[in-house]
């Protein structure tokens, strides 16, 4: 298939339809944002998506678009169940309901600073992070497991670890509704029996933030933000469970394709009809492992709460906490018909309503929160969604790769990022330097650039 991108409009290309595409692919991105590696295939993505049944209106991308998994990281697609629309795990990815929390602390930069070796040597020794790692809570058994996927962050703060707020600061109250623990293999159950309230390895943080500057301070005001403000950001998933769970129904769609009469040009597009024993499988699967992810940093937040307490007498609130790896069941006017159900994939990407029912009363009015962390050297925003928003209410979920990591390790070494990220005044607590070295803020896009 030849991609030819033609810009139409400020941030805006166009991947014309071709071959076997039922709809045009949108890029919504600066010139400078867009894939520029040779061997970068993002681009060949957003077309191969557009050729999914059931699609509609457009393959996205968002300006942090980078090589995937089948989707482009960075990708949006939404298809129309009641006419043959699909769901693809490659339109979620390997971790199922990985997201980000803000929370807020009751703290200034000034007030902290003296208190940071110790806050930092604290948390050092209690987050459980790297490849592998166990986490800080061990269900008692498989029942009690089987009430975190049912349960997500509900189940953790009705056991103690936080409190009722902390719900009505999440995306669907703290647990996806439909999670079908019966579609969860023996092998996922495993792995994610040891790993409940761990950060896992890559990309994935928790990271003391300062506010650096104020955009909107009507916003920012009722979002509880200001100037100097402390914010503790966690980002992390549903680990070894969530990724079992991709690989499980990935196997069982792909030897049911033919039957449905689907092909699509890359085989990493796994798909089922929706409304295919498949597909409802999948959907069950997801939704068990999204609340696994919830629990997660759920409980991390509660074990950062109990540290900042220790260290500085600071407490924390969540300001909010949403997901950018999840296949959603929403409804859309589409080009001004109600669409009476749509499967939202965003991969790399997070739901950026300008309000919704679920969002408290202090928020709605303004938009839900999106979160887009940077990198260890460079600045996080914090932003609210807008009306007009063509790509089903879906917004960027980071800074975005650009370079491999293998080309990471080639380009840089544990001791020139150290001194990198000291001379920025950066503390950096890792598992592995290897792992560090990874992202380091030159393998990322440069966010300023992408903010907005």
């Amino acid at each position: 298939m030849d991609i030819r991108l033609v810009a139409n409009g400020p941030w805006r290309f166009r991947i014309e339809q071709s071959g076997a595409m039922r709809v045009p692919g949108v890029v919504l991105a600066p010139q400078e944002l867009l894939p520029d590696e040779p061997d970068d295939q993002a681009l060949q993505q957003v077309a191969n998506v557009a050729t999914l049944p059931g699609i509609v209106r457009a393959s996205y991308a968002m300006p942090d678009i980078h090589w995937g998994y089948g989707f482009p990281i960075g990708g949006v697609a939404a298809t129309d169940v009641a006419h043959g629309g699909v769901i693809s795990p490659g339109g979620v990815g390997f971790d199922i309901s990985c997201g980000v929390r803000l929370l807020t602390a009751h703290v200034d930069r000034a007030a902290l600073l003296p208190k940071l070796p110790v806050l930092m040597d604290r948390l050092d020794g209690l987050m459980p992070r790297g490849l592998g790692r166990g986490g800080l809570w061990h269900p008692a058994g498989r029942a009690q497991l089987h009430e975190v996927l049912r349960g997500g962050a509900r189940y953790a703060v009705e056991q103690g670890h936080g409190v009722p707020r902390d719900l009505e600061r999440c995306e669907d109250g703290g647990a996806v509704g439909d999670a079908d623990v019966t579609r969860v293999g023996e092998r996922a159950l495993e792995r994610g029996a040891s790993q409940v309230g761990s950060l896992g390895s890559a990309n994935h943080f928790l990271e003391l933030q300062t506010v650096d500057t104020v955009y909107d301070e009507t916003c920012a005001r009722a979002f509880g933000l200001r100037v100097d403000l402390v914010c503790v950001m966690i980002h992390c998933g549903s680990r070894g469970l969530g990724h079992q769970i991709y690989s499980d129904h990935v196997r069982a769609m792909d030897s049911m394709m033919q039957r449905y009469g689907i092909e699509v040009p890359d085989p990493q597009l796994v798909c089922a009809p929706v409304d295919s024993p498949e597909g409802r499988a999948y959907l069950g699967a997801m939704a068990a492992a999204a609340n696994f992810a919830r629990a997660n940093r759920q409980l991390l937040a509660d074990a950062a709460r109990s540290v900042f307490r220790e260290a500085t007498g600071a407490g924390l609130d969540l300001l909010y906490d949403v997901s950018h790896n999840l296949a959603k069941l929403e409804r859309h006017i589409d080009d001004g018909a109600a669409r009476p159900q749509l499967c939202v994939h965003r991969k790399g990407a997070t739901r950026a309503p300008p309000g919704h029912p679920d969002l408290p009363d202090a928020l709605r009015p303004f938009g839900q929160p999106v979160f887009v962390p940077g990198t260890m050297g460079t600045a996080s925003y914090v932003m609210t969604g807008s009306t007009g928003n063509r790509a089903f209410d879906s917004c960027c979920h980071g800074a975005g790769r650009v370079w491999s990591r293998h080309r990471a390790h080639r380009e840089t070494s544990a001791r020139q990022l150290r001194q990198e990220l000291a001379g920025a005044g950066v503390a950096v607590r890792p598992a592995l330097w290897r792992s560090v070295i990874e992202e380091a803020p030159e393998a990322y896009k440069d966010g300023a650039s992408g903010k907005g």
